[in-house]
C-alpha cells in the first residue's frame, strides 16, 4: 500500500473572468485561472510610491533597531522607568 494518496477528481471549473464575463458561479463552482492574454499586472502603479529603508527579515522582526523603536513608543521606554526607581 502506496503512503501517497490518489487524486481526486476536480470539483471546479477553471475559467479567465474576462474571457467568459457572463460565467455564473451558481451554476457551477469556478476556479479563476487568468489566461495569457488577460493576466493581471503583478506590480501596481503605486508600488514605486513605497519607501522604506527598514530591513524586515527574522531578526529584525524578532528585537531590531526598528522593532526597538516602535516598542519604545507604544510601551515606554523600558531603561527610563527602571532608571527612575
Amino acid at each position: 500500500m502506496s503512503d501517497i494518496p490518489a487524486e481526486t477528481p476536480r470539483v471546479a471549473r477553471a475559467y479567465c473572468p474576462a474571457c467568459e464575463p457572463d460565467a455564473d458561479d451558481f451554476q457551477e463552482i469556478l476556479e479563476v485561472q487568468w489566461c495569457s492574454v488577460h493576466m493581471p499586472m503583478r506590480e501596481g502603479v503605486d508600488d514605486a510610491r513605497v519607501m522604506s529603508d527598514a530591513m524586515l527579515t527574522g531578526s529584525a522582526e524578532a528585537g531590531g533597531d526598528e522593532n526597538r523603536r516602535w516598542c519604545d513608543v507604544i510601551h515606554g521606554d523600558h531603561n527610563r522607568r527602571r532608571r527612575g526607581r
